[in-house]
C-alpha cells in the first residue's frame, strides 16, 4: 500500500468511526475465507460493514473521534464490525462468535463508551431499533384497541338483552 492509499484508508475509517452507532473489535486468526465471507454477508444484511485494516492505521483513524478509547484493542489480527444501528453489529458479531471459536470478541465502543467483551454481549442482548419501533407502535395502538372494545361492549350487551326479550315474547 502506498502512502496515498493509506491516507485514504485512514480518512475513510475515520469518517466511518464518526458516523457509526457501534463498533466491535474482534480477533479472527484462523478463520477461513468462506467463514469471513459468511460474516461479511450477515453483517451486511444487518446494515453494517466488516473491515480488516492494519492496527496502526485503525489507531490513526480513531484519533479525534469519540471512539479513541478503544485503540488499545487493536493488537494482533483484528477485524472491525460496525453498523449505524447500535445493536445490529454487536448482535451479529456475538451470534457469529457462538458458532466460530476462532472469532473472539475483544471489545468495542458505542459513542464515547468503550466496551469490554461482556459489554458487547450485553449490547447484543438489547432489542434492535426496528424491534423497539414495533413495540412502540404496539403500545401506541393498544389504547385505541381497548377503547374500541370498551365502546363496543355496551352496544353488544344491549343487543343481547333486546334479543333475549324478543325470544321471551315469541315463546309466550
Amino acid at each position: 500500500m502506498d502512502r496515498a492509499a493509506k491516507r485514504e484508508l485512514v480518512s475513510t475509517l475515520s469518517v466511518q468511526f464518526k458516523n457509526t452507532g457501534s463498533v466491535v473489535v474482534a480477533g479472527y486468526q484462523g478463520l477461513t475465507v468462506a467463514e469471513m465471507n459468511a460474516l461479511r454477508g450477515k453483517v451486511r444484511a444487518a446494515g453494517g460493514t466488516v473491515k480488516v485494516a492494519k492496527n496502526r492505521l485503525a489507531k490513526l483513524a480513531l484519533q479525534g473521534t469519540e471512539l479513541e478509547p478503544i485503540a488499545g484493542l487493536f493488537k494482533g489480527p483484528t477485524v472491525i464490525v460496525q453498523a449505524t444501528d447500535p445493536v445490529a453489529g454487536p448482535k451479529v458479531a456475538v451470534e457469529f462468535a457462538k458458532t466460530n471459536d476462532k472469532f473472539v470478541i475483544l471489545g468495542g465502543g458505542m459513542g464515547k463508551q468503550a466496551l469490554n467483551p461482556d459489554g458487547v454481549k450485553a449490547l447484543a442482548a438489547l432489542p434492535s431499533l426496528d424491534e423497539l419501533r414495533a413495540k412502540l407502535a404496539g403500545i401506541i395502538n393498544q389504547p385505541a384497541t381497548k377503547l374500541a372494545s370498551v365502546i363496543a361492549a355496551p352496544s353488544g350487551a344491549l343487543a343481547r338483552v333486546i334479543k333475549a326479550n324478543a325470544e321471551k315474547d315469541q315463546a309466550a
